[in-house]
C-alpha cells in the first residue's frame, strides 16, 4: 500500500489544521491508520490511529480532546483533524498503515509508511 500524507502547515497556537492521508495501491479493510509524529531531536512518537473496519480511533494522551482521526472509505483517505494546536505539536507528522490480524484489533507494527508533512506552531 502506498500512503501519501498532506495538508501541514505553518499556523499560530491555537488555530486549527487538518492533516490528510490517502491510500492506494491495496484495500485498508483489514488494517488501521495511524499518524505519528516526529520532532527534531526526538523519537517518533504515536499520536493516533483509526481501525478500518469499523472506524474505532485511539489517542495518545497529548492529543486527545484535541486531536480527531477519520477514515473515509471512499475515498480511502485518513484526516487528523487538529484542533487547538500547541507549539509542542511542532513535528513532522507521518501516517502509516498496519494489517489488523484479527476483527476489532491493532496491528502490532506499522508496515506501511507515507512521507512526512511538516506542521509548525508558532507561539
Amino acid at each position: 500500500v502506498q500512503l501519501q500524507a498532506s495538508g501541514g502547515g505553518l499556523v499560530q497556537a491555537g488555530d486549527s489544521l487538518r492533516l490528510s492521508c490517502t491510500a492506494s495501491g491495496r484495500t485498508l479493510s483489514s488494517s488501521a491508520v495511524g499518524w505519528f509524529r516526529q520532532a527534531p531531536g526526538k523519537e517518533r512518537e504515536f499520536v493516533a490511529a483509526v481501525r478500518w473496519s469499523d472506524g474505532v480511533p485511539k489517542y495518545t494522551d497529548s492529543v486527545k480532546g484535541r486531536f480527531t482521526v477519520s477514515r473515509d472509505n471512499a475515498k480511502n483517505t485518513v484526516a487528523l483533524q487538529m484542533n487547538r494546536l500547541l507549539p509542542e505539536d511542532t513535528a513532522a507528522y507521518y501516517c502509516a498503515a498496519g494489517v489488523t490480524t484479527l476483527p476489532r484489533s491493532w496491528p502490532r507494527r506499522f508496515d506501511y509508511w507515507g512521507q512526512g508533512t511538516l506542521v509548525t506552531v508558532s507561539s
